[in-house]
């Protein structure tokens, strides 16, 4: 896909990074990236997806924006309380980049419906809050080959790896059982903001083949210690989910 005199100048920046250029740019508004969940993490992940220049995004939520969602959703402003969070993000994004298209699925995702409601798409980022629908998202990205970019925050920390079928652990490999449910996530706005930014950089190097992945590892953040650590993680060869890869 050629890029057109607005883009040039939009994305010029960036495509002056090493390794990245019009090649680079390129592959990226040819990319299809879908953002499962639009609060803390999907937010702020949608917003940098949009201004890099990814040439489709798929919003999918069913919720719609609430009073308690403002200190960390940011794309909800005080009159979009009470409407949807993925039609209001596609009216938000589309006024920041009009040279990509958004699409906003309003629904909730089931193992019945996510091949309907996904579609063919090169990545998913993982923007839940719950980890039913994420187990959900797992299965059906080991089964399409679909890379997977998962994060989690609560409080003031927070953790992600990227998941690529048949390269490395699968989410099941690291959570041979389910972390319990939390119904209301005690949480900051900074710390999704911090890992749908690094979501956001994993999505790139996936499409752009620059740098190297998260594959294989865990990045922990804690903010009120302001530490970092990444941790080794491994495929569990007896995976339910890809343990036949």
């Amino acid at each position: 896909m050629s890029l057109s005199p607005s883009e040039l100048e939009r994305y010029g920046r960036q495509i002056q990074i090493s390794g990245w250029g019009m090649e680079g740019q390129e592959k990226l508004k040819a990319a299809k990236v879908a953002v499962i969940g639009i609060g803390g993490l999907g937010c702020p992940t949608s917003i940098y997806l949009t201004a890099v220049g990814v040439g489709k995004i798929t919003l999918v939520d069913n919720e719609k924006f609430e009073l308690n969602n403002l200190n960390r959703q940011i794309l909800c402003l005080q009159r979009d309380i009470g409407k949807s969070k993925a039609k209001v993000a596609k009216e938000k994004l589309e006024a920041l980049n009009s040279e990509i298209e958004v699409e906003a699925v309003v629904a909730e995702i089931t193992r019945d419906n996510v091949h309907n409601l996904i579609g063919d798409v090169d990545v998913i980022v993982d923007g839940q809050d719950n980890w039913k629908t994420r187990f959900i998202m797992n299965e059906y990205c080991v089964t399409r080959g679909i890379p997977f970019v998962h994060a989690g925050v609560s409080a003031m920390h927070g953790q992600m790896t990227t998941i690529v079928p048949g390269k490395g652990p699968c989410l099941r490999c690291i959570f041979l059982k389910a972390p319990p449910e939390v119904e209301e996530i005690p949480v900051l706005g900074a710390p999704p903001a911090l890992f749908a930014s690094l979501q956001v950089m994993e999505v790139i190097k996936l499409v752009t083949g620059i740098g190297r992945l998260l594959v294989g590892r865990m990045l922990f953040a804690s903010g009120e210690e302001m530490a970092f650590e990444t941790v080794e993680v491994k495929r569990n060869i007896r995976c339910p989910v890809c343990g036949g890869l």
